[in-house]
């Protein structure tokens, strides 16, 4: 049999996806999320709450994959800005760390997974599964796009029609609670208003993704932000004042 993956991104988008999935009964043998180590505590919470409720529905759990280095140790995107004194890859245009922290790992356990390592020695296909919602066909078509030997894919919320009012309503349907967005703590896609909703609710992961600014050797740009520095927003707001409404707001394209 063809094998069906998930790529699971943890946020209300892919969980919707499965629930829709499961309710039609469809096949799904792999579910895989990749952890740059740099997500909220609720959505690890929330994979291993989910992971249970998929046991009791028969499904699997969910397989937890991370980037590798060459010397085989595990490192995850923080310790790379760390390391090598720079921010996320999208903070300056590029989408290196999705790549790198999410496609990567999942590709190279799948690589390394008897039954996809069997179909395609057959001359066939895995199917995954990806959750793109009904407004983000364009993300669909620009993927077809780009031929892949190994892999059909297939965007469940688009065929569906579900955008992300029907999925929040399916996930409460099933009784799942507090699925947040999925995206890394310090992502420069982040709004000012998320960075100040972060310097609420975890303050100590705040101060992590400031020290990524402030350790970063920057020239180009000015920050996390892009066009600010998260530094500056946390200091308007403390001081009462209107926080930037600009910066730059492009999707990571990591898929939740």
């Amino acid at each position: 049999m063809i094998p069906h993956i998930v790529a699971f991104g943890g946020g209300v988008d892919s969980t919707a996806m499965v629930i829709g999935l499961i309710q039609e009964k469809r096949p799904i043998d792999l579910i895989l999320f990749a952890d740059t180590g740099g997500e909220r505590p609720a959505t690890y919470a929330h994979i291993e709450a989910f992971s249970d409720w998929l046991e009791q529905q028969g499904y699997p759990r969910i397989t937890v994959v991370k980037r590798v280095t060459e010397s085989g140790e595990y490192e995850t995107l923080e310790e790379e800005c760390l390391r090598a004194n720079a921010l996320p890859s999208i903070a300056y245009g590029y989408k290196r760390c999705s790549q790198k922290h999410k496609i990567a790992p999942q590709d190279k356990f799948c690589n390394n997974w008897q039954p996809a390592i069997n179909t395609w020695k057959n001359g066939q296909k895995c199917v995954k599964y990806i959750g793109y919602d009904a407004n983000e066909e364009h993300r669909a078509e620009n993927a077809a796009k780009r031929e892949d030997k190994k892999y059909d894919y297939i965007y469940p919320l688009i065929e569906w029609q579900w955008d992300r009012q029907k999925c929040l309503d399916v996930i409460e349907s099933v009784g799942i609670k507090n699925v947040a967005k999925s995206a890394c703590f310090y992502c420069p896609s982040s709004k000012p208003q998320e960075i100040v909703q972060l310097y609420k609710e975890y303050p100590d992961l705040l101060q992590r993704a400031l020290k990524i600014e402030q350790n970063a050797e920057l020239t180009s740009i000015k920050g996390l932000g892009r066009n600010y520095a998260w530094a500056d927003v946390i200091r308007m707001h403390e001081a009462q004042l209107t926080l930037p409404l600009v910066g730059f707001d492009a999707p990571c394209e990591c898929t939740e």
